[in-house]
C-alpha cells in the first residue's frame, strides 16, 4: 500500500518514472493536449465532465506524492489575476508562481522534461499549471 493519498495507477506510475527536474502539467478542460504537450509524455484524462475533476483537487493529490521546486502558470497578461492563482499559491506555498503568456506556456509544456500531463474537466479560465519536481531531502 502506498503512503501517499494519490492512488491513480497511471499518475503514480508516471511520477515514479519522473525525477528531479521533470515537469508535470495539470490542465483545464480547454487545454490543447494534442498540440500543447511534448509528444510521448504520459497523458492521463481525468476530465469526467465539465467541472470534474478540478485542477486544484488534482494538484492537492499530486503534492502528496512529489516535492515541487517551481511552478509556472498560464497568465492572461493584462487585467485581473485569474481566480485560480490564489488557490495555487495556497497549495504551493512557499513556491512562487511564474506567469507565462499562453504561447510561452505551451512552449514550456512541449519541452523534453514533460513527464506527465493530466487533463481535468475544470472550466475555470487559466486553470493550467506546470510543476517542476524537486528533490526529496
Amino acid at each position: 500500500m502506498l503512503k501517499t493519498t494519490l492512488l491513480h495507477p497511471g499518475i503514480v506510475s508516471a511520477l515514479g518514472r519522473a525525477g528531479h527536474g521533470s515537469t508535470v502539467l495539470i490542465s483545464d478542460g480547454n487545454y490543447p493536449h494534442s498540440t500543447g504537450t511534448k509528444p510521448g509524455a504520459d497523458l492521463v484524462f481525468l476530465n469526467l465532465r465539465p467541472g470534474l475533476v478540478a485542477v486544484d483537487d488534482i494538484l492537492g493529490a499530486v503534492l502528496t506524492a512529489v516535492p515541487v521546486e517551481s511552478a509556472f502558470v498560464m497568465s492572461p497578461g493584462e487585467g485581473p489575476e485569474p481566480d485560480i492563482f490564489p488557490i495555487f499559491r495556497q497549495h504551493l506555498a512557499p513556491v512562487a508562481l511564474t506567469p507565462l503568456d499562453r504561447f510561452a506556456f505551451y512552449d514550456k509544456a512541449r519541452e523534453p522534461d514533460l513527464a506527465l500531463a493530466i487533463a481535468s474537466g475544470d472550466t475555470r479560465l487559466y486553470a493550467n499549471i506546470l510543476l517542476t519536481i524537486g528533490v526529496v531531502s
